[in-house]
């Protein structure tokens, strides 16, 4: 599988020891399993799980548990690689992990759904309760997901993402959006130099991390113009109410139908003349194929990889601007660390203290790639790259593994 960092360019940048480059080029832990379950008399529900510990110099595997039909070993790699990459550029004392699992939870009743998370946990038992890897809700799995496998390993800490009453933390749920969110209006701010009043964007997928932060940017005064998820969407010149459509997802499901807008498609979605455009469902959205029509100013990824590297020579080209995930959505890694700390201490926590950590890590880490991207000549990906990969470097160093 090709490295999500491109060495020989991050090299233009920052001296890579070689070692650490053959080290952080490929995963250093996989463990693949078939996960089989009889459901009745007459079915036996099947799948792969692929869990990828990319590198844990920095602490624990960390990483989400995603549930998806057509899950991948490749997928799972690429994911686990990112979040090295975004721990260390958030700072946070974990390392880089990812499990999926190959079968579609739409299509599972929460009994059936609830015994395929005890089987996963049976199998990984040992890593779940010593510690090793850490999971936390991703695609296709929630806090109740994560409220089994604490209810199978006892621990509170072996698992973030937990719903409040059982030991998770306030502010959680809308961790991811509420970073995405603090991205676009400091790429407003420091990129466009515009207030953030007044401000248009458009979100393409709104489930937990899009729907959230559009309502983060409707307080902030950003006018939210567009939504779609997989079905469809809305589109309304005057501004979206964002949580009317987000209660009217959550009743029916999708955002086509909201009334207060026109039918708008994810292709026009994606073409609209807007300030931001929140890419928010999942990877390669935003390809070579489609990058020519963009015309937003700018980019925030509150998903992970949904701009190809193609798209984004096109989109640089243009004069757009990327806000990488890797910082734009490590909201939610820096709650589950949160979370996992105060598991292990029983210290309290409000969601105005998890959005304030929130606000503060992503500050910190823009500030830290504008540095960066001034300094250097290079795009905030790059940028990115370059802080996160001499944190993971440095960390090797200190564990003498280079």
């Amino acid at each position: 599988m090709k490295s999500v960092v491109d060495f020989e360019a991050l090299g233009r940048f920052v001296a890579v020891p070689e070692a650490a480059r053959r080290l952080l080029s490929k995963p250093e832990k996989e463990i693949h399993f078939a996960l089989s379950l009889k459901t009745s008399d007459y079915e036996l529900l099947e799948g792969n799980c692929y869990v990828v510990y990319h590198c844990t110099a920095r602490g624990p595997a960390k990483g989400g548990l995603r549930m998806s039909a057509d899950a991948t070993l490749d997928e799972t790699r690429r994911l686990a690689e990112l979040m090295s990459l975004k721990t260390a550029l958030a700072g946070i004392p974990f390392g880089g992990a990812k499990s999926c699992l190959s079968i579609d939870p739409s299509g599972l009743n929460r009994f059936e759904k609830t015994a395929v998370i005890k089987e996963y946990v049976h199998v990984l038992r040992l890593e779940l309760e010593h510690g090793n890897y850490v999971p936390a809700p991703d695609m296709g799995t929630g806090p109740t997901d994560m409220a089994v496998i604490f209810g199978e390993t006892h621990i509170a800490e072996s698992v973030t993402g937990k719903p409040p009453g059982v030991g998770g933390l306030p502010g959680r749920l809308e961790a991811t959006g509420r970073s995405v969110s603090k991205s676009a209006l400091l790429a407003l701010d420091r990129l466009l130099r515009k207030p953030s009043r007044g401000a248009t964007a458009a979100v393409q997928g709104y489930g937990n991390v899009g729907s959230h932060a559009a309502v983060f940017l409707s307080e902030a005064g950003v006018k939210v113009v567009a939504a779609c998820d997989i079905a469809g969407g809305v589109y309304n010149p005057d501004g979206l109410d964002t949580q009317a459509l987000k209660d009217h997802v959550a009743k029916e499901g999708r955002a086509e139908g909201f009334p207060e807008g026109d039918q708008i498609t994810n292709a026009e979605l994606l073409a609209l003349d807007v300030d931001v455009l929140l890419p928010c469902a999942r990877e390669d959205v935003v390809t070579a194929a489609n990058a020519g029509a963009v015309r937003a100013a700018l980019i925030v990824e509150g998903a992970n990889g949904p701009t190809t590297p193609d798209a984004e020579a096109i989109l640089s080209e243009k004069g757009v601007v990327v806000v990488p995930d890797i910082l734009a959505n490590a909201g939610g890694v820096i709650a589950s660390y949160v979370e996992w700390r105060k598991a292990k201490s029983g210290a309290l926590t409000t969601k105005e203290e998890t959005f304030e950590l929130i606000d503060d890590r992503i500050g910190k880490a823009f500030d830290d790639m504008m540095r960066i991207s001034e300094d250097k000549g290079c795009s905030p990906r790059m940028a990115s790259f370059v802080i996160a990969v001499e944190e993971l470097v440095q960390a090797l160093r200190d564990r003498a593994w280079i």
